[in-house]
């Protein structure tokens, strides 16, 4: 019987519409429900919230990665605040690794764009090498995350520039993107996060079914196991995660979201695999919050009945 063709999640274009819409953060991040909802999922609003839990992840036996939330900032203030945060935090994030060790447990994921890339893209490369020397005097690494399509080849060009003086810095590859196999064999001797998308792109240029998106990943996957870098698998897929373990000959670590099939974290942690959780923090959530909805329907649905309980 052939089965029928499932998109990742019927929803997923309204909600990453919602996702700009200034209308609907207004009314979301409005609402107390949604406060505490998000702190399912963001670690908190200041600094110190996302160090004690790093603290505990540690203690767990997990590895890290601390994203500052923000994105599309749309002036050198706004960008000069967003490098000033990161410099602290990774002064702080240093005090808690031991630089010796070859893979350090705890890094930073950043954006570009909230690095200036959206109005001056020399800026954003600037900011995010300052970034890069104060991480690697602290023994800890940086990851750049993807965004959407249009920032695909400008990201990647920055990334290949600071490789030249910082080898060990880490992007992110989108697996739904049709161009990501030929980003794959280009970068496989890089430390890739692969995952497999998070914004609404058309069919143009994306996969839009949820069997084309995991087949993807796995034929990305399987070029940077060819390669000489450090695959990062990013994703909470049980095909993916139980592909991975079959595949993968190196080194290579998993990664999962804050707030996210945490059981599941704990019992990789314990069969002796490398798990790095992605821990975001900041009062800019929405963006992110909403991309988590949209990604998976257990979370939506956690959250509809959470507002149809309070209301």
């Amino acid at each position: 019987m052939k089965l029928p063709v499932v998109l990742t999640n019927p929803l997923r274009p309204v909600i990453l519409a919602a996702a700009r819409s200034s209308r609907f953060e207004r009314a979301i991040t409005s609402t107390s429900v949604s406060r505490q909802l998000v702190n399912r999922f963001v670690a908190g609003g200041e600094r110190s919230d996302v160090i004690a839990v790093v603290r505990r992840l540690l203690d767990e036996g997990r590895y890290v990665s601390v994203d500052f939330l923000g994105e599309h900032v749309t002036d050198t203030t706004a960008a000069q605040a967003t490098v000033d945060e990161y410099l602290a935090l990774i002064e702080e994030l240093g005090k808690l690794t031991d630089s010796t060790t070859a893979v350090p447990p705890v890094e930073v994921s950043m954006k570009l764009s909230a690095l200036g890339a959206g109005f001056c893209a020399e800026d954003a490369v600037k900011n995010a090498r300052i970034l890069c020397e104060a991480a690697q005097s602290s023994g800890v690494w940086v990851t750049v995350d993807a965004e959407d399509r249009t920032t695909t080849d400008s990201t990647l060009a920055a990334v290949r520039l600071l490789r030249n003086d910082f080898p060990w810095l880490g992007t992110a590859l989108q697996a739904y993107l049709k161009r990501t196999e030929s980003d794959c064999h280009e970068l496989a001797g890089a430390r890739i996060r692969l995952c497999k998308g998070a914004y609404n792109e058309p069919s143009s240029v994306a996969y839009r079914r949820r069997d084309e998106v995991t087949a993807s990943y796995l034929r990305c996957l399987d070029i940077l196991c060819e390669g000489t870098g450090y695959p990062m698998v990013a994703s909470h897929d049980p095909a993916v995660i139980e592909a991975a373990a079959r595949r993968v000959r190196r080194q290579f670590e998993y990664q999962m979201l804050y707030g996210i099939r945490e059981d599941e974290q704990a019992r990789l942690v314990a069969a002796g695999n490398r798990v790095r959780t992605y821990v975001p923090y900041g009062s800019a959530w929405y963006p992110y919050f909403m991309r988590r909805l949209a990604e998976r329907p257990a979370n939506l649905r956690f959250f509809l009945r959470s507002l149809v309980s309070r209301s």
